[in-house]
């Protein structure tokens, strides 16, 4: 049978004159693309022209929706009403289905980011009110998501799609879930270590700890964050390796052009 494999990034996070990462290279290296949709990273203008990059490439694009938290890109927590938390996400999936929309392309997955990932993937009511905004826009959307988490269980439980994700350039604990960026071990930045660990998730299913035990890792796509010191190489040396071993880097989901007759005005 043959091994296919997703690799995604989180782009479009820049704002203003601020330039977070290099989206253009990005992108000539992944299948699918994180789109930031405005809360926790991105203006307009960023999240327009990466979209349109992604599309004019045949990349996939994701709403990598998130906490309403500009000054914390999106890695502080915030407790939030399950009801306002789903209007939350509904308003940033709107955003970019437009920006897609006029790009010729479409919102295809969602993906939480930050804090909104790592709480989601533990606390039910956050996970929840992920899935019913999910479920109201468009119940046919995938959840990209940690394998496991309460959030993929929620997700299954509603008969959403749900894809199992796992990090190139993140740590993982004994039990499953990402080292906390605060601790040693957080992140992994060397290229032939990030390959190599993503060949095992790939190829086994599995993932080496922190503290050097075996866990599993049923995944279908894999992150590398825009953010991590040498982004671009390391998501170029994973996609080598994978290709080199005979695994099939292609998107877990197929989109078709869109038609944007009449989008623009007159």
């Amino acid at each position: 049978m043959t091994v296919r494999m997703d690799l995604n990034a989180d782009v479009g996070e820049s704002f203003g004159t601020w330039v977070l990462g290099d989206d253009e290279a990005m992108l000539e290296v992944v299948t699918s693309a994180n789109v930031a949709c405005g809360f926790h990273a991105g203006d307009p203008t960023a999240i327009r022209r990466t979209v349109a990059r992604a599309a004019e490439r045949g990349v996939v694009v994701g709403a990598q929706v998130g906490y309403r938290d500009l000054a914390g890109f999106g890695r502080r927590r915030i407790d939030m009403e399950a009801a306002d938390l789903t209007a939350d996400v509904l308003y940033q999936l709107g955003a970019l289905e437009a920006m897609c929309r006029v790009a010729g392309t479409r919102v295809a997955y969602v993906k939480p980011h930050g804090a909104l990932y790592t709480t989601a993937a533990v606390d039910e009511g956050q996970a929840r009110a992920v899935v019913e905004a999910v479920l109201a826009y468009d119940p046919a959307l995938p959840v990209l998501c940690q394998p496991g988490s309460v959030l993929h269980s929620v997700a299954e439980q509603a008969d959403v799609t749900v894809v199992g994700e796992a990090f190139a350039d993140r740590g993982y604990l004994p039990d499953g879930r990402l080292v906390p960026r605060s601790l040693p071990g957080a992140l992994v930045t060397d290229a032939d270590a990030v390959a190599s660990r993503v060949l095992r998730i790939a190829t086994e299913g599995t993932v080496i700890a922190v503290d050097g035990s075996l866990v599993a890792l049923p995944a279908r796509s894999v992150c590398t964050h825009g953010d991590t010191p040498g982004a671009v190489a390391l998501a170029g040396a994973v996609r080598t390796r994978l290709e080199a071993a005979g695994v099939t880097v292609a998107p877990f989901v197929m989109t078709e052009p869109t038609d944007t007759t009449g989008t623009t005005g007159t």
